[in-house]
């Protein structure tokens, strides 16, 4: 059964930083495309970030783009996302997804349990 477990959320100042894990099990996910999508209070879920299945090509949204960084470690099986000045906007619950292909707007296979990220400001 595949799962994907987040962590390293919390409560941060803005223009702090934050590094999300994500620990993915089974196998076959070091071959599947990685993400990250958030979903903040009263809207709708948006992407944030993915990565390809060797980690060399990676794509943001606008909002996070020069701010975020995801990365891969398929050894460990962990995907991260890296987040640095952020922002009051960040807040939201951070989901890591996984699929075949991860684009935004689209809806992908796996679904992590989501963790939350507050910044104060």
């Amino acid at each position: 059964q595949r799962q994907l477990v987040e962590s390293g959320g919390g409560l941060v100042q803005a223009g702090g930083s934050l590094r999300l894990s994500c620990a993915a099990s089974g196998r076959t996910f070091s071959r599947y495309v990685m993400g990250w999508f958030r979903q903040a209070p009263g809207k709708e879920r948006e992407f944030v970030a993915v990565i390809n299945w060797s980690g060399v090509s990676t794509y943001y949204a606008d909002s996070v783009k020069g701010r975020f960084t995801i990365s891969r470690d398929n050894s460990k099986n962990t995907v991260y996302l890296q987040m640095n000045s952020l922002k009051s906007d960040d807040t939201a619950v951070y989901y890591c997804v996984a699929d075949s292909t991860v684009v935004p707007g689209s809806y992908p296979e796996y679904w992590g349990q989501g963790t939350q990220v507050t910044v104060s400001s």
